[in-house]
């Protein structure tokens, strides 16, 4: 039988566990703050639900970029975007485009054959439907969202950290080239730890972001670095680790606030 001291420490260690577990950026409300902060550097506002219709060409070498946090043409998951939503609604506005989607993401081209001259009033279209709204949402939980906390959770990451890696990973894409995720990942093992391993948060955090910026800097369209230094940074230099409101961050020259 435990002794009562021992029977409280455990209950103690279940309550943080538990507590921590609830702070999971997969959970509503910190998923809710993830989207305001990536739409405040990608879109200048905090209203992420009015991003599915987003379009452009950023000039990046990317091809188009789109809806909630930059699907691009020529990388591939704009593809899975569309194809996720023809599998729920044939025939729609943007079906047509598949092929060309397509043999874009297969060469990795930043061209827009195939799509040009109807294909920004389709997408603007599609984004009217709850069941293209609903292949975004799919594909960036999938793809970006869930590696990023999975991976952040080995790596001994609370909320904050889940944070970096998804923001990080929805701007340098997966993989394991120098300017992707696990390219900047390794650059900061090169020069710190893991809290998985004996290292600090912060200490690691810093490390992962000094990597990222270096990329950033010698990337087209994303040499702009104020979502890092001036929202991430500040984040981690406030230990606020589990990206509890309010948070005040500055990005692309405009200031945010998140009160609650």
């Amino acid at each position: 039988m435990l002794s009562p001291r021992v029977g409280v420490f455990l209950l103690v260690g279940f309550c943080l566990a538990s507590q921590v577990f609830a702070e999971d950026l997969l959970t509503p409300a910190k998923r809710e703050i993830a989207m305001q902060l990536v739409s405040s550097a990608e879109n200048a506002s905090l209203d992420w639900r009015k991003q599915y219709a987003y379009i452009e060409d950023i000039d990046d070498d990317r091809g188009y970029t789109a809806g909630l946090i930059g699907f691009t043409s020529a990388n591939g998951d704009m593809l899975d975007v569309v194809a996720r939503y023809t599998s729920m609604r044939a025939g729609n506005p943007l079906s047509d485009y598949l092929p060309a989607l397509k043999a874009l993401a297969a060469e990795d081209d930043s061209a827009h054959t195939g799509l040009d001259p109807d294909f920004v009033g389709a997408w603007k279209q599609a984004a009217k439907d709850p069941a293209f709204r609903a292949a975004q949402d799919q594909i960036l939980s999938e793809q970006y969202l869930k590696p990023a906390v999975e991976q952040a959770k080995e790596d001994g990451l609370g909320p904050l950290g889940q944070f970096i890696y998804y923001d990080a990973l929805v701007m340098h894409g997966p993989g394991r080239q120098r300017e992707a995720f696990g390219g900047i990942r390794a650059a900061a093992k090169a020069v710190a730890k893991t809290p998985a391993h004996g290292g600090s948060e912060k200490a690691w955090l810093n490390a992962f972001l000094d990597a990222r910026v270096m990329i950033m800097r010698k990337e087209k369209a994303h040499e702009e670095t104020s979502r890092v230094e001036l929202e991430q940074r500040r984040f981690l230099n406030e230990g606020n680790y589990s990206l509890t409101p309010p948070l005040r961050w500055r990005t692309n020259d405009e200031d945010f606030v998140i009160e609650r």
